[in-house]
């Protein structure tokens, strides 16, 4: 048995064959074609964009986590350097010994300065996470502007098949609408709105 190939052709495969071997001056059609490579090359750079702007919100808050647990870190720190000057103060208060009764004193407030530079770094630390959490969350507000106007682009170009298809002139008007809506939201994630 011969092998045959069976191939289904959409209306609008058939519409770009018959022109191709016939020639066409289907000025519509043409028109409408050029502007969905227009349409669908804006939405790949704006979907490009807003894979950049997720990834950069990613790295952000990663960054923000790491911050924040090395705060973290610091704290408990901090923790223990109180739990110490406490015992150092106890026991300075519980010996009769003066040479002991000194000891813990000046322990207590080497405790006391290591605990004051902790908090500081632990302070310096939590700004930064903030810093790196705002930053993230600023990247996603872009990105999600972004995602909207590729959205926006590829409903567009829907609507330009489906005004191919057809043949309605009137369907370019919402073609045109929904693109420039894609470009504003665009013009919003460029400017950080």
């Amino acid at each position: 048995m011969p092998h045959e190939e069976f191939h289904v052709h959409g209306a609008h495969d058939h519409h770009l064959e018959h022109a191709a071997e016939h020639g066409s001056s289907d000025s519509f059609a043409g028109r409408v074609a050029v502007t969905t490579a227009i349409l669908a090359t804006l939405g790949a750079l704006m979907s490009f964009a807003g894979g950049d702007t997720q990834a950069k919100a990613q790295l952000y808050k990663n960054e923000a986590t790491i911050k924040k647990t090395e705060a973290n870190d610091q704290w408990s720190y901090y923790e223990a350097k109180g739990n110490k000057r406490n015992l150092a103060e106890v026991a300075a208060t519980l010996v009769t010994q003066p040479d002991r009764v000194e000891f813990y004193r000046s322990e207590n407030e080497r405790y006391k300065k290591e605990q004051a530079d902790i908090k500081a770094a632990a302070d310096k630390l939590e700004a930064e996470y903030r810093e790196w959490n705002q930053r993230s969350d600023e990247q996603m507000h872009v990105h999600h502007r972004w995602a909207l106007a590729a959205t926006a682009m590829q409903i567009a170009i829907a609507l330009s098949a489906i005004a191919l298809l057809t043949r309605r002139t009137w369907l370019l008007i919402g073609v045109f609408a929904v693109a420039v809506i894609g470009l504003a939201l665009g013009g919003m994630a460029v400017a950080g709105v």
